[in-house]
């Protein structure tokens, strides 16, 4: 059965990103629609993680205007985008190495808890249930990412593979309308990417959730994505579906190489 996708929920329209002389991201539009798995794809150093930045507040492009739901902003800081129901995981791990997998997803509850800091910190009446609602939130992460079994451990004693899934879950706790994936199977094996492959699917299909995605992978790409937009030098070459992309000549010869 073929999934419905719904009307465009994010609009790149024209962005460009300077640092200094240097040009990142050049002209570049692109939308994306509710409930799709949408790639960028693109060699190193092609503009996609600026992208992301740009979409999710961390860089304010230089010219051009992201809308979301219709609301268009130039200039939004990472808090607003994400009260407006944008997560983003991220290349790099930034766990909390020390803290427990539980611990590390929690945090991703912050937007929601409504307590003030000292009620939590005295975990007095509203702020003790309220956490309760919370952990059990969590704990519906957990199981769906099958990490039960690691709850309690230390993030940073977990392997690579199992920290990348907890990312995906502090990501998922800030009940995310539009999830941002950057790289999210990079430096895995075959089998920790097969895991991943099936969970970002069942997050797309079983929340609703949108998914805008950064793989190397092309298999992976090919394979889960509803469309795919590529970058190269900070330019847009292509935009389509995978198939279409898989024969546009630009990105054979930027990223694919001709011998594909």
């Amino acid at each position: 059965m073929s999934k419905k996708i719904g009307d465009v929920i994010l609009d790149i329209k024209n962005i460009s990103l300077r640092f200094g002389g240097v040009k990142a991201l050049t002209d570049i539009s692109f939308n994306v629609k509710e409930h799709e798995i949408r790639a960028i794809i693109g060699p190193n150093g092609a503009g996609k993680s600026s992208m992301l930045n740009c979409i999710n507040g961390v860089y304010t492009p230089s010219e051009g205007a992201i809308s979301f739901r219709g609301q268009t902003f130039a200039h939004m800081n990472s808090r607003q985008v994400a009260e407006m129901g944008v997560a983003r995981t991220f290349q790099n791990l930034a766990l909390f190495k020390g803290m427990s997998v539980i611990d590390n997803i929690m945090t991703g509850r912050n937007l929601q808890i409504k307590s003030n800091l000292l009620l939590q910190a005295l975990r007095l009446g509203p702020a003790q249930r309220e956490e309760i609602q919370q952990r059990e939130f969590v704990e519906r992460i957990i199981d769906f990412l099958e990490i039960q079994a690691f709850r309690k451990t230390p993030v940073g004693q977990l392997p690579y593979g199992l920290q990348k899934r907890v990312d995906l879950g502090r990501a998922l706790a800030m009940e995310p309308k539009v999830l941002l994936l950057d790289e999210p199977m990079a430096g895995m094996n075959v089998e920790e990417k097969q895991d991943m492959c099936r969970f970002i699917l069942d997050v797309n299909d079983e929340f609703g959730t949108t998914i805008v995605l950064i793989e190397h992978d092309m298999g992976v790409v090919m394979d889960i994505s509803d469309r795919v937009v590529v970058l190269d030098y900070g330019k847009k070459i292509g935009d389509g579906t995978p198939e279409e992309v898989r024969n546009n000549e630009d990105v054979i010869r930027a990223y694919l190489g001709a011998g594909h």
